[in-house]
């Protein structure tokens, strides 16, 4: 099956976005927070990702990244299979989750409604990636995603959202680097 979005260039910079099934707003623990930068942190030293802009927001995440290795399609498969993995577990673990039966029950019912999925789906399965082929289209997305959050009314100031890279354009790389 053909999709309008893929990663043509394979040594590109692209700008991705993929949300939870249902947009379930999971990311809405500190717990949940630290798996997925803790995945990107890994991708990172492991897999050649190279992030330059993101954000996680409750329902999504937003990332500007290259693949160093040529391989994005590769890259993001492997990191959303496993944070689909991880976080399912860490839910399933987790005895402060007061929504874990509804949770793994969406799960589970999204799971079911795609035949290549085998128990249950965390991720939707589109990713929508867009090359950013100049500067200027660059910027515009990096003011995206920084914005998101102020624009979904969490914050007035990019840089008091925690979890996004505008800290890091302000110097504060205490949540994950990134590269410049």
């Amino acid at each position: 099956m053909s999709r309008k979005y893929k990663f043509h260039n394979l040594s590109g910079l692209y700008f991705i976005s993929f949300a939870t099934v249902y947009w379930i707003d999971v990311f809405i623990r500190e717990h949940y927070f630290e798996v997925l930068i803790q995945s990107i942190s890994y991708c990172r030293k492991e897999k050649g990702m190279e992030v330059y802009a993101y954000c996680v927001m409750p329902s999504h995440i937003h990332l500007i990244f290259r693949s160093s290795k040529d391989d994005p399609s590769g890259l993001i498969r492997d990191f959303k299979g496993f944070t689909s993995r991880k976080m399912l577990k860490t839910i399933e673990e987790n005895p402060k989750e007061s929504r874990k039966e509804w949770l793994l029950q969406m799960f589970e019912k999204a799971g079911k409604e795609r035949s290549n999925v085998k128990r249950k789906q965390f991720w939707q399965q589109h990713n929508q990636p867009i090359e950013l082929w100049n500067n200027k289209v660059i910027d515009q997305k990096i003011d995206y995603i920084h914005n998101n959050p102020v624009v979904a009314g969490f914050v007035t100031n990019p840089v008091d959202w925690k979890y996004s890279s505008a800290r890091n354009y302000q110097d504060d790389e205490t949540v994950l680097s990134i590269d410049v």
